[in-house]
């Protein structure tokens, strides 16, 4: 599909115009929420200015989303085959943006309380609320599917921890002798890069689950809900990169207080550690089609780092909150989901 082709499709259909805008929209936010948790480490150890980290991470979350788009789109499949909104292609668009929608209110919740919440699991539990009410059931969510998205979850606590873990332990000892100074000065240089590689990733992970969702819209409104058929085009990888990136442009220091200097106090060669940690852990689940929360995997690499100190280096009572933030994104944000639908529904029907 051309670029002329989607433009003549979405505004002749003007639910599927909402979900665009809909879509864009909650890729800003994501930028703006998600994006500086990569970024954080290299701030709160003064390595880079927020100015230039932000810019540098704007860079690198659009090329993440251009380049692993073209090497493996098994985020966007997993995306895309989630759920099933039934035949009705007007029904599942409208179900298909009340999910959105709910995504989106749970995130600028989050931003307004400074909570590090994870617009990716939003987004799946508001789309997966608006297939259960559309099928009165749960026949409509793909349980296999899904099952990516459980492995995901525990792939970014358990992985993501002990990578941090590991490789801070092994810096640690193979670098005692080392004059710190230098150091210093050495992990600094490895902090930028490592901050990079984890901003790369971000939008490696988020872009793809964005482009599915895309795609499942095109189904429904050209194929039934058959995304078997669909083909990434590369105006809609070059429109995901561009919008990601400006989000990230525009995102919000108190995010990156919260993740990188309250919940754990950390030095160059740590934050270079976390940065390296939930970066790999993020590129292992791209590679098998998992879609995880960069927000997820990068506090527990941060988590892991605190942890191969000692245990009282990271503020457990923030770490907490965070826990208990998570997991109510499943349940209250496929609430949300479910109850827009329902109400759009009854409107529209």
């Amino acid at each position: 599909m051309t670029l002329l082709e989607f433009l003549s499709i979405v505004f002749s259909n003007p639910i599927l115009f909402l979900i665009s805008l809909l879509v864009l929209g909650l890729m800003v936010v994501n930028g703006m929420t998600d994006a500086p948790n990569a970024i954080a480490t290299c701030i709160s150890t003064r390595t880079i200015k927020p100015r230039n980290a932000i810019i540098m991470a704007a860079i690198f979350d659009a090329g993440g989303v251009f380049i692993m788009s073209l090497i493996s789109s098994n985020v966007v499949a997993t995306m895309s085959n989630l759920v099933d909104y039934g035949d009705n292609s007007t029904f599942a668009l409208i179900a298909l943006s009340a999910g959105i929608i709910g995504a989106i209110l749970w995130a600028i919740l989050a931003t307004k309380f400074g909570i590090p919440s994870s617009e990716s699991h939003a987004l799946i539990a508001g789309i997966t609320g608006a297939a259960i009410a559309i099928n009165q059931g749960f026949s409509g969510v793909n349980v296999d599917e899904w099952k990516k998205v459980i492995y995901g979850l525990l792939l970014s606590l358990i992985i993501g921890f002990l990578l941090g873990f590991v490789i801070a332990k092994i810096i640690r000892i193979t670098c005692r002798r080392v004059n710190r100074l230098k150091a210093n000065k050495v992990f600094k240089k490895g902090q930028v890069l490592s901050g990079a590689f984890m901003a790369f990733m971000h939008g490696a992970q988020d872009g793809q689950k964005f482009m599915g969702i895309f795609l499942l819209a095109l189904s429904f409104a050209m194929l039934g809900g058959n995304t078997d058929e669909m083909v990434i085009p590369l105006w809609l990888i070059i429109l995901c990169s561009l919008t990601m990136g400006f989000g990230v442009s525009i995102g919000g220091y108190k995010i990156i207080k919260t993740v990188g200097i309250k919940m754990l106090k950390i030095e160059p060669y740590e934050g270079m550690c976390a940065d390296l940690a939930g970066a790999t852990c993020l590129l292992l689940s791209s590679v098998f089609g998992m879609p995880v929360s960069t927000t997820h995997t990068k506090t527990t690499a941060i988590m892991g780092v605190g942890a191969s100190k000692r245990l009282s280096n990271v503020n457990w009572k923030i770490v907490k909150n965070m826990i208990v933030s998570w997991f109510l994104v499943f349940p209250g944000c496929g609430f949300i989901g479910f109850l827009l639908t329902n109400i759009l529904l009854k409107i529209f029907a």
